[in-house]
């Protein structure tokens, strides 16, 4: 039977399957953590009460790449080269998504306009984030080998997303209501779309190294197509509403560690 459950229980089995995992996932939370840290030094002066939760936001991603690697050394694995086709950040800042590379290396302060598109982004990639962690956390929170990262990674992104909404809530009481709620609509869509060609891409090459039958291969790609199209017409609103967290002030302390990881 195909479900998502056994099919991450195939990669983690594996030990090239799971060192591409492995490797794609770190390599997308460094990046993160790298232009999360960037945003934070070049926040408005009129802003610059969030950098500090910018910081953190950025010292978890590390935090999670680093975790990520661990897992791969315990069992004496080296990370790989992560296929361009599988790099979500990067495939999102080629569609237009977020703040460009070229922006943030610039030693120039942004706008509250880039504020606002910076945390209109993170809303919509967090809430990825924190439903695939709700399905890895619900069938492997209790893995021996994985589990205890799993809910270290979901706590974080819990509060990532939480931190994203309140701050998103303070921006369109201050007048930010509009270009928030257009700016959230045109990421959920184009993020629906890159998530999509990634996780083609990752089946792909995760079939290659599982040398998974053609019509398996063809029925998940199948599955991957029908939930971009729900996405496409209805899914994308769960990505852009906006309602006062439960975690307020998320980020408001310093990094939590992660024992035995990094």
């Amino acid at each position: 039977m195909l479900s998502a459950k056994s099919l991450f229980q195939e990669i983690i089995d594996n030990d090239e399957s799971f060192r591409l995992f492995c490797s794609i996932a770190a390599s997308g939370e460094t990046q993160g953590g790298w232009e999360n840290a960037r945003i934070a030094a070049l926040v408005p002066e009129a802003e610059r009460t969030l950098a500090p939760k910018i910081t953190r936001h950025g010292a978890d991603e590390d935090k999670h790449g680093r975790i990520f690697n661990a897992l791969m050394r315990k069992r004496g694995l080296t990370p790989v080269e992560v296929p361009p086709e599988t790099d979500y950040t990067m495939l999102l800042e080629k569609n237009g998504i977020g703040l460009t590379h070229d922006k943030l290396k610039r030693d120039e302060p942004l706008t509250v306009g880039d504020i606002v598109t910076y945390l209109s982004h993170s809303r919509v990639t967090e809430q990825r984030a924190v439903d695939q962690m709700v399905m890895l956390r619900k069938d492997f929170g209790d893995h021996p080998e994985i589990g205890k990262a799993v809910r270290m990674i979901s706590d974080d992104e819990d509060n990532h997303l939480a931190y994203c909404h309140e701050e998103l809530l303070r921006f369109a009481r201050a007048g930010h209501g509009r270009t928030i709620q257009r700016t959230l609509r045109e990421c959920a869509l184009a993020e629906a779309a890159v998530y999509r060609d990634v996780s083609l891409a990752v089946m792909a090459r995760m079939g290659g190294v599982l040398g998974w039958s053609r019509p398996k291969a063809a029925l998940l790609a199948a599955g991957i197509r029908a939930v971009y199209a729900y996405e496409r017409t209805v899914g994308w609103r769960r990505m852009v509403s906006l309602t006062m967290p439960e975690r307020r002030d998320a980020l408001g302390g310093p990094a939590t560690a992660a024992p035995g990881y990094a």
